[in-house]
């Protein structure tokens, strides 16, 4: 997927989860959190949108490891989490990086590629809807976002919480 389409995925993921988490969906840091965490795991591409960022780092990842090799996979996430927690990280910040990383890895399993969550063995996991870039999609990434809206406003807990937030500051 584009990076576009992880970061949209990423923030409705991110506000879909919050109140299963009791943290504040819609906290700016909490959001900063969540659309870094939904672009990090390409850092391994250099030609990504992240990678483009953080090289010369990205270079040296995809050279060692290639792309959706380790930062697309479950470990991964697990060393994230523990180094956020021991670097003294805490609550909504440190889940709203795992929750738009997963939510990466989640859409990039829906490409005919997939991914080896279980890096470093070779099984591959996937659901192959679209390619990354095609027409397909925005198609794909709208169900997704409609879906979990839709979840989000009527069993997530979140519905209530956005109708209050949107009452007091206004939708824009």
């Amino acid at each position: 997927m584009m990076a576009r389409s992880h970061v949209v995925i990423g923030l409705a993921t991110w506000i879909a989860a919050a109140p299963l988490l009791h943290v504040a969906s819609l906290d700016p840091v909490h959001l900063c959190f969540a659309v870094a965490g939904s672009l990090l795991p390409d850092m391994d591409h250099p030609k990504s949108w992240v990678g483009r960022r953080s090289r010369p780092v990205s270079t040296l990842i995809a050279s060692v490891l290639g792309h959706r090799g380790i930062t697309h996979s479950a470990l991964a996430v697990v060393g994230l989490v523990m180094l956020l927690t021991h670097a003294g990280f805490r609550g909504g910040v440190v889940s709203a990086l795992a929750v738009g990383y997963l939510s990466h890895l989640a859409a990039d399993m829906l490409t005919p590629q997939g991914l080896r969550l279980a890096w470093p063995l070779p099984w591959t996991w996937g659901l192959p809807l679209c390619r990354t870039g095609s027409r397909m999609e925005p198609v794909v990434v709208t169900a997704l976002v409609g879906g979990l809206a839709w979840w989000t406003l009527t069993h997530g807990g979140g519905g209530p919480a956005l109708i209050q937030h949107w009452a007091r500051h206004g939708q824009g």
